[in-house]
């Protein structure tokens, strides 16, 4: 990962040989004369014909020999590839066949939205944009998490806050977890908009992270909109909560993201903490 652009090229052949590699022989029901093989995976031919073209096409896709796949070839590739939908989209961004819109990132908070985030207090809420930058945030979120007022404006991110942060990156329970879905949630944001130089640069920091780095290279892409986390909290003790995330219709670069308590004595001690 450098601080250039992403290539896209190479990112997608990389991605390719990785999901292919991953793909269990058995469950397509190969035949067992073609089942001996020294490698992972499935064999380029058989992605080939699974994904109906030819294996030298496959061969310089995966070489990153600069050809550009129709919508068509993409869909197959995926198909035959058994692309989970936020691995369907990844591919489908880095080939540049997905519609984006550069003129509508947000770097502030639209004002309707800052005001919701208010509004929806006593539930602990903030406003991201695509890259994790934290553009407004009500005094539940603050207390649960951070005084962000503090931080100087490029630490408002919650991927740094989760990666970096000395004390709120030992906040979550399960870290290893944590880390790699917000990882895969990383590396769909990165083919998403592969000229954001601010998403680019961020990562490129991440990276110098010997564990970020490991679980970077494993190229996991995924997007949730809703789970749950269970975090250890300095002065509340051990929270169990569900966060849900929101887009807007009119601002489809912000998103909400929203917290809950999932247990009666999770809600009590968000309680007394908001209080105090």
């Amino acid at each position: 990962m450098t601080t250039r652009t992403v290539d896209t090229t190479q990112e997608l052949a990389a991605f390719l040989r990785t999901r292919r590699e991953r793909l269990d022989p058995d469950v397509f029901g190969l035949p067992s004369r073609r089942r001996s093989r020294r490698t992972p995976g499935l064999r380029r031919e058989e992605v080939a014909e699974l994904a109906g073209v030819s294996v030298d096409y496959i061969v310089r896709l995966e070489q990153a020999r600069g050809l550009r796949p129709s919508a068509e070839v993409l869909e197959a590739l995926a198909r035959a590839l058994r692309l989970a939908p936020d691995e369907r989209a990844y591919l489908f961004d880095l080939a540049r066949q997905r519609p984006r819109d550069a003129d509508k990132l947000a770097t502030v908070a639209a004002p309707p939205l800052a005001r919701l985030v208010a509004d929806l207090s006593p539930l602990p809420v903030m406003l991201m944009n695509h890259r994790y930058d934290i553009l407004a945030w009500n005094d539940e979120m603050a207390r649960l998490l951070v005084d962000f007022d503090t931080l100087p404006p490029p630490r408002r991110n919650s991927m740094w806050l989760c990666f970096k942060h000395p004390e709120i990156r030992d906040f979550s329970v399960d870290r290893e977890r944590v880390m790699r879905e917000g990882i895969a949630h990383l590396r769909a944001a990165w083919a998403a908009h592969p000229d954001d130089q601010a998403l680019i640069d961020l990562i490129a920091d991440f990276t110098a992270d010997d564990e970020f780095a490991r679980l970077w290279a494993e190229r996991d892409v995924k997007v949730k909109g809703r789970g749950s986390k269970v975090i250890r909290h300095p002065e509340a003790g051990v929270l169990e909560l569900h966060f849900e995330v929101l887009t807007p219709l009119q601002d489809q670069d912000q998103r909400l993201v929203i917290y809950r308590a999932m247990d009666e004595e999770s809600q009590s001690s968000l309680d007394s903490l908001f209080a105090r």
